[in-house]
C-alpha cells in the first residue's frame, strides 16, 4: 500500500475510533437567539450654523437617499448662497482678486475626489465627486480642475460678486493679513452623514481664507486632514486655519482615535491637544473639529469658543455650542 494512501485511511479509522465516544456524549445545545440590533437612525451633521445645509441633506436622508447624496446636496446650498462670503459663488477673494474655490467629497467605500484652488466654477464639490467618480484620480487643482468641469459640462461663472469685491478694494488699503477668530476663519462648511442603511459619507467646500495668497490651499480639500470617512468606524472634518489641521492629519486623526475606543467628543477633543501641543505659545487662532460614529453619536471641540455645529436627526434640528479648549 502506498504510504500516502496508508496515512489517509488510518487518519479516517483513528478519526472514526476517537469520535465515536464523543459524539455519544454530545447534547446539541439550544440555539442562542440573536439580539436584535438597535437600527441607526440617519443623521446628518455639520460645522457652523449652516441650518439651510443640514435641512437639505436630511431632506435626502428622510426620502431614503444615501448618505452620499445627502452630503453632496447640503454643502451646495453654502455654495450657492452668494451671501455666504466663504463658501462658493461669492466668496471672498485671494489678495490679487480672485476667488479660489476648495473641495472634497468621500463615500462609504473610501472612494474621495477633491478639486483645489479651482477658479470659474458655482459648484466645487459636484466637480470633485466627478473627478471621484469619472477619473482615475483623486485630486485635480487649478487650471487642470477648471478644465475638467467644462469637460463635465460645468459653466463658466464669475464668482466675484460687488459685495465681495467691494470688500476686497477696502483691504487693499491697508492689505493687513490678519484673519479674525471666528470670522475669517468661519470658512468652510464640512458636513457628515449617516443614512438608513448605516453608510457614512462627508463633504467639504471652501472659497478659504479671505486674502490668502495667490495658490494658497487650506486643508479642506485634502483627504486625511480636512475630511477622513471609514465607514467601520465614523468620520471627521474641521474648519480654521487649514494649515494646522494638516500638520496633524486632523480628521484622519480623530477617526483613529475613535478606532481605538474614544468617542466622537472625546477623539474631537484629543485632535485640538495635538494642535495646541505644537502652538505651546500662539493660540490666536481658531480649530474647531466634528465628528460621528457608526453608532451615530456626535462630538464637536473646538480651541475659542464661539464654534458651533448643527445636527439633524428625528429628534430634532440644533445649533449645538462646542465646548472649547480655552475659555471665555
Amino acid at each position: 500500500m502506498k504510504r500516502r494512501k496508508f496515512l489517509r485511511n488510518s487518519s479516517t479509522v483513528a478519526a472514526g475510533i476517537v469520535s465515536a465516544p464523543i459524539l455519544a456524549s454530545y447534547k446539541e445545545e439550544p440555539a442562542v437567539k440573536e439580539t436584535a440590533k438597535a437600527p441607526i437612525l440617519p443623521i446628518t451633521i455639520c460645522t457652523w450654523d449652516f441650518g439651510n445645509a443640514t435641512a437639505k441633506a436630511w431632506e435626502v436622508l428622510e426620502k431614503g437617499g444615501t448618505a452620499l447624496d445627502a452630503v453632496h446636496q447640503g454643502v451646495m446650498v453654502e455654495e450657492n448662497d452668494l451671501n455666504n462670503s466663504t463658501v462658493g459663488n461669492g466668496g471672498r477673494p485671494d489678495r490679487d482678486g480672485n476667488v479660489t474655490l476648495d473641495a472634497c467629497i468621500m463615500d462609504k467605500d473610501g472612494n474621495c475626489g477633491a478639486v483645489l484652488a479651482m477658479q470659474n466654477i458655482a459648484n466645487p464639490i459636484s466637480v470633485a465627486r466627478k473627478v471621484m467618480e469619472e477619473t482615475p484620480h483623486v485630486m485635480l487643482a487649478g487650471k487642470g480642475a477648471e478644465q475638467f468641469a467644462y469637460e463635465q459640462g460645468f459653466e463658466k461663472t464669475d464668482l466675484l460678486t460687488e459685495e465681495s469685491k467691494q470688500a476686497w478694494e477696502e483691504w487693499k488699503k491697508t492689505s493687513q493679513y490678519k484673519p479674525i477668530i471666528n470670522i475669517e476663519n468661519h470658512d468652510t462648511i464640512g458636513m457628515l452623514a449617516i443614512d438608513a442603511d448605516g453608510d457614512i459619507a462627508g463633504a467639504c467646500t471652501t472659497s478659504g481664507m479671505a486674502y490668502k495668497m495667490a495658490g494658497r490651499v487650506g486643508d479642506s480639500p485634502i483627504i486625511g486632514a480636512g475630511l477622513f470617512v471609514d465607514n467601520e468606524i465614523g468620520g471627521a472634518t474641521a474648519t480654521g486655519v487649514g494649515e494646522e489641521v494638516v500638520r496633524t492629519v486632523g480628521s484622519f486623526l480623530i477617526v483613529e482615535l475613535m478606532r481605538q475606543g474614544k468617542s466622537p467628543q472625546e477623539a474631537c477633543e484629543e485632535g485640538v491637544k495635538r494642535i495646541i501641543a505644537k502652538n505651546k505659545d500662539k493660540q490666536d487662532f481658531q480649530i474647531g473639529f466634528i465628528a460621528i460614529n457608526k453608532k451615530g453619536e456626535t462630538g464637536g471641540y473646538c480651541i475659542h469658543p464661539g464654534f458651533t455645529y448643527r445636527t439633524y436627526t428625528k429628534e430634532g434640528h440644533v445649533n449645538n455650542p462646542s465646548d472649547s479648549y480655552l475659555k471665555s
